[in-house]
């Protein structure tokens, strides 16, 4: 594959606060990639820099399909947003707003309507093509926006945050929707968003970010089970996470240390392991299992921590129990009946389930 855009060595400041630590990306050609992360990390400030809404203080390369675009204004570079507010013109019909960029690169009438009705049909809205944005509802209000990017054919199609404002079930079909046309066409796609679940349903790679830095970039397997760093670990909802220090290597297996329990996990650190190094271990509630006692491991060796529930909670799907232990309190999220408070049971899960990380940042 080949890198359709490359933003290398970006810095950004705003009023002396970093916003862009030296962060370098690339996207290659047909790939949809998300940039995730929470509010004031950096995100959005990469995606108005390779868009040309904002000039980074200090950029070694900022190249899209190999021209480079440092200093040209956001209309002269090969990319198209969908903005999260859409920001399409109320008085003007569907059609028009979709023709809106071609009018202003001088496309005659004929053909601007033409390449309106072809984008309408890509995202259903065929029949639309006369009425007025008031008269849609939200989803169609996302996909007139969708469709006037993708009308100009852009390089990359830029796409910040575009589903915020949607419910959460139009939120859900609007992901599958722009996935599968993203797919059809195969135009590179690099989005924006703050949802750990529209990322990982959504993304060929995902980008991490953290305080103006990329934590990690991978796959969404990669990054949903093997996070890199503490703060990815938390940030995907690892909400058991423990800190020791390694005590024994195993292969990819590591077993942290500490103070009154030993644990297995799989190395996800980018660098190799060494005994006595401080480290995190994490692991999905989703991953651990209530045993009726110590004897019962999933796995040699295995991780077996004894506790007492304090709390179930009924979250339709499953339950999610937790459990005080001597090494602190653990959430296991569970497809069974609501068991007792107060009972003693037994927390078990594999080792190949759960990361054990190093405890400084992995950039």
């Amino acid at each position: 594959m080949n890198a359709i855009l490359e933003a290398l060595d970006v810095v950004h400041a705003y009023a002396g606060v970093t916003a862009l630590d030296h962060v370098s990306l690339t996207v290659e050609q047909g790939e949809f990639l998300t940039i995730l992360g929470p509010s004031g990390s950096g995100k959005t400030t990469l995606l108005r820099i390779v868009g040309g809404f904002e000039i980074a203080q200090s950029v070694r390369t900022l190249r899209i399909g190999g021209i480079d675009v440092r200093g040209l204004p956001p209309n002269h570079r090969p990319v198209a947003t969908v903005f999260q507010h859409y920001a399409l013109f109320p008085h003007l019909s569907v059609g028009a707003n979709v023709e809106y960029g071609l009018k202003v690169r001088h496309l005659d009438g004929e053909a601007r309507r033409a390449k309106a009705i072809e984008v309408l049909r890509l995202v259903r809205l065929s029949d639309k093509y006369d009425r007025r944005i008031q008269q849609l509802s939200g989803g169609e209000r996302q996909r007139v926006a969708l469709a006037r990017a993708l009308a100009t054919e852009p390089t990359v199609l830029l796409l910040d945050e575009p589903m915020a404002a949607l419910d959460e079930k139009l939120r859900r079909e609007m992901q599958s929707e722009i996935r599968a046309l993203q797919r059809a066409l195969g135009t590179t796609f690099l989005q924006v968003t703050h949802s750990q679940e529209e990322a990982l349903s959504m993304s060929d790679r995902i980008a991490v970010m953290n305080r103006g830095r990329i934590e990690q970039l991978g796959t969404p397997a990669n990054i949903f089970e093997r996070p890199a760093s503490r703060f990815v670990a938390e940030f995907m909802g690892m909400l058991n996470v423990r800190d020791g220090t390694i005590g024994a290597i195993d292969g990819s297996l590591v077993r942290l240390d500490h103070a009154k329990a030993s644990l297995w996990g799989c190395w996800s650190g980018s660098a190799t392991p060494s005994l006595g190094q401080a480290a995190f271990l994490a692991v999905h509630p989703q991953k651990i299992r209530l045993q009726e006692s110590d004897s019962a491991s999933l796995a040699t060796p295995s991780n077996d921590v004894r506790g007492q529930i304090r709390s179930a909670t009924y979250k339709g799907a499953e339950t999610e129990v937790t459990v005080d232990t001597d090494i602190g309190p653990f959430v296991a999220a569970l497809a069974q009946t609501l068991p007792s408070s107060g009972t003693l049971r037994t927390l078990a899960w594999r080792p190949q389930d759960c990361a054990v990380g190093p405890s400084s940042a992995a950039v």
